[in-house]
């Protein structure tokens, strides 16, 4: 196996980076590997020491999809998965589509079982620094609703007084100059 280790990481420095042909040309194309089909093609053709996606870049089939460690990468999304895994032969990958509530009860199980994760450096810090961002969440919403709360009051009122009829504003102008005058004795 660790021949295998070594033959996967020779390769892989030795492997040249596979882009589509002229990239440089087009800047909304992706940097991704698109197969040469043009009947002119220079790169189709391998003219000039122009490199194409061939069998002999890979890596051998038994070291496929480990780690430079040499343990099996296995995609985690449910607690349940993680019964199966060992410690010594497996690395979790923590799926990105599942939710934090969901996503903080399997990283605790795996710190527990001592499974090692690959896409969270820190796990507790990860954990930590989500929840204070969603106390931050919970607060800005409720200031938020407060403040339509006070809206829609301030709005209430404004129609009332909109609503009544002449005579009645001038009898509560007239109250509260009342009220003002009678202060002042």
């Amino acid at each position: 196996m660790k021949e295998m280790l070594d033959i996967k990481k020779r390769k892989r420095t030795a492997k040249p980076k596979f882009i589509r042909q002229d990239i440089h040309k087009k800047k909304r194309l992706a940097k991704t590997w698109r197969k040469p089909r043009g009947c002119d093609s220079k790169k189709r053709l391998r003219m000039q020491n122009r490199v194409i996606v061939s069998r002999g870049y890979g890596v051998p089939v038994k070291v496929k999809g480990m780690t430079r460690s040499g343990m099996k990468i296995i995609r985690v999304s449910s607690l349940g998965e993680i019964d199966s895994l060992k410690p010594d032969k497996h690395a979790a990958v923590v799926s990105a589509k599942i939710g934090f509530k969901k996503k903080k009860h399997i990283l605790q199980s795996l710190i527990k079982n001592k499974i090692t994760i690959l896409n969270i450096k820190d796990p507790q810090e990860y954990v930590r620094k989500r929840e204070d961002l969603m106390k931050s969440r919970k607060e800005k919403r409720l200031e938020k609703d407060k403040k339509e709360i006070e809206k829609k009051e301030v709005k209430e009122k404004k129609s009332i007084e909109d609503s009544l009829d002449e005579k009645d504003k001038k009898k509560i102008e007239k109250k509260e100059i009342d009220k003002l005058l009678t202060k002042r004795t």
